[in-house]
C-alpha cells in the first residue's frame, strides 16, 4: 500500500467538521493534523471487528477527551483512496457509526 492516499468524506464526517471549524478552531486543526498523520500511513489505525469489520479507528485525546476517527481504505477507479466515514467523540462512537452504516 502506498502512503499519502486521498482522502474523501462520507457526508456525516463533512458536517462535523464544518461545523467544528465554526465552533472550535483549535480542535478542527488538531483533526487536520490526526488526519495527516492518517494520510501519511493509512494503517496507523487499530482494524475493528465484528458488525464493523474492514473499518479502521484512530483516536486521539484533546483537553481530556478521546475524540475518534474512523475510516476505511478503499479502491476507486483511480486506485486506493481513504474514506472518512465518521469522527467525533469516543462516548457513544461506535453505537453512532453502527446505526450511520445501517442507515447507508
Amino acid at each position: 500500500m502506498k502512503d499519502n492516499l486521498p482522502i474523501r468524506f462520507h457526508p456525516a464526517a463533512k458536517k462535523y467538521f464544518i461545523k467544528l471549524k465554526k465552533k472550535d478552531k483549535q480542535l478542527s486543526e488538531l483533526y487536520k493534523l490526526n488526519l495527516q498523520k492518517i494520510v501519511g500511513n493509512p494503517e496507523i489505525g487499530e482494524f475493528k471487528t465484528g458488525d464493523l469489520a474492514g473499518i479502521r479507528g484512530y483516536d486521539f485525546r484533546h483537553k481530556g477527551t478521546t475524540y475518534e476517527i474512523a475510516y476505511s481504505i478503499e479502491v476507486s477507479e483511480d486506485g486506493e483512496l481513504i474514506v472518512v466515514i465518521l469522527a467525533g467523540t469516543r462516548e457513544n462512537f461506535y453505537h453512532e457509526l453502527k446505526r450511520y452504516l445501517k442507515s447507508k
